[in-house]
């Protein structure tokens, strides 16, 4: 009897924890947290901060056409002072010029102009989200100059040309005379205080303009930064889990079914290559040179202060080259100074650029040099037998990046001379004024 009474305690027992046990199955709910920010779970890949447009596509010379002569500067808070002021201003009656401008030369380098000289043609639809235009659409064009013609402030509404030298292109725009009369009394007025410029007409179509005398610059000593290589894999590889990772005389290698991607310590340089991508790239320069920002944004690979300097449609590229904090360009044989993309219909099909960062500056090694004048540097180029100025692009002072072969591989700016001729950079050292010419690619 009291087995019997044992069996039926023992099956109601598990009949209750077989109800509570159903019960619980049928009521549960996970308790998940709500993914409000992706952030938490799946950390983006970034080595700095992203930069604004206007920080990343700006100009590095400013030349004041006043009283019969030229002054200007490329300090880099200057530009940044006009810039502040114009990007405060309403553009307006936006309209193609072109037709009507005989000269382009006289109407770009004219009396009473302020001539804001970018390094490369701009699409006007990116830089919309920079300057402020009434009208919701505009004409589409590319740019490397914006005129002010200052003379004429207190005869209406102002008038501001944005110009193509290399197309030949004129669009003319309005601002209202407030305005310019403003920019009149905080730059065009005070043009005397700049640099001395003097003209060299290259050609029927270009005058380049040249710092006169003789001029100071700083030189500049920092203990390089190396970036590091595992986050550019997580951010350049679609899946970093398939990645494979090997190393061979100081070279290290990425690479998975389709890319590959190799960090150089010799040479400082990164190499990302995706030879799957289709080339058959068929979008207009402003897709071209907002896909090339927006790709380095994603990553954060704004290291130092690159500026945006070339693109070349046909090619798919676009190049952006440090700046000193004087508002320098920099140049290096090896690249080492240059971020640059090409790109595919939907990828990128190459990236190349240092694999280090100046962040470390050797105040105590900055030291002050006298550079020679520009008429010096120009005549030692117009001295050369093969020379043809209508060749001759550019001629501005810069620096030379190199690398100290020291323990600490100490990165050196030189300041010098740099000229483009026949679309390539070339340099003029204090030396080389007596001697050769060394070329840069």
């Amino acid at each position: 009897m009291k087995y019997e009474n044992s069996k039926s305690v023992i099956l109601i027992f598990l009949i209750l924890v077989s109800i509570i046990l159903t019960w619980n199955l049928w009521t549960y709910q996970p308790n998940f947290d709500m993914m409000e920010s992706s952030d938490d779970y799946v950390a983006e890949v970034t080595l700095k901060e992203k930069q604004e447009l206007q920080e990343i596509i700006t100009p590095d010379l400013v030349l004041f056409h006043h009283n019969g002569q030229h002054y200007g500067t490329t300090n880099a808070v200057e530009l940044d002072k006009m810039m502040d002021e114009i990007r405060k201003w309403s553009f307006y009656d936006v309209e193609n010029y072109s037709d009507n401008v005989e000269n382009i030369k006289e109407l770009v380098h004219g009396n009473g102009n302020a001539e804001i000289v970018f390094p490369a043609d701009v699409p006007i639809e990116i830089y919309r989200s920079v300057l402020k235009f009434e009208e919701k659409r505009i004409p589409a064009f590319n740019f490397n100059r914006i005129i002010i013609n200052v003379e004429n402030s207190e005869k209406g509404n102002g008038i501001v040309y944005f110009v193509s030298s290399d197309y030949q292109k004129v669009y003319m725009s309005h601002i209202s005379p407030g305005l310019l009369n403003e920019f009149n009394r905080n730059f065009f007025k005070n043009a005397v205080e700049y640099q001395a410029y003097f003209a060299f007409d290259a050609s029927e179509q270009r005058t380049i303009f040249i710092p006169d005398g003789k001029l100071e610059m700083m030189e500049y000593k920092y203990l390089p930064v190396v970036l590091n290589s595992e986050a550019f894999k997580e951010a350049l590889f679609s899946d970093p889990s398939f990645v494979q990772r090997g190393t061979i005389s100081q070279v290290e290698e990425y690479s998975d079914v389709s890319s590959k991607m190799t960090v150089d310590s010799n040479t400082n340089m990164l190499l990302y290559i995706n030879p799957n991508a289709e080339s058959n790239y068929v979008e207009n320069s402003y897709d071209l040179l907002m896909r090339s920002i927006d790709f380095i944004n994603g990553h954060g690979g704004w290291t130092d202060p690159y500026r945006y300097v070339a693109k070349d449609e046909k090619r798919k590229s676009v190049k952006f080259r440090l700046y000193s904090t004087d508002g320098y360009p920099v140049f290096n044989e090896s690249g080492m100074s240059e971020i640059q993309e090409v790109w595919g219909r939907n990828e990128i099909t190459k990236y190349v650029r240092p694999n280090i960062a100046l962040e470390l500056p050797l105040t105590t090694e900055m030291a002050k040099v006298t550079v020679p004048s520009g008429s010096e540097a120009l005549e030692f180029l117009k001295s050369r037998r093969s020379f043809k100025p209508e060749l001759l692009d550019q001629l501005v002072l810069g620096y030379r990046m190199t690398r100290a072969q020291d323990v600490n591989k100490l990165i050196l700016l030189e300041p010098s001379w740099f000229y483009r001729y026949n679309q390539e950079w070339g340099q003029i050292t204090k030396e080389d004024l007596g001697g050769i010419l060394h070329g840069l690619e």
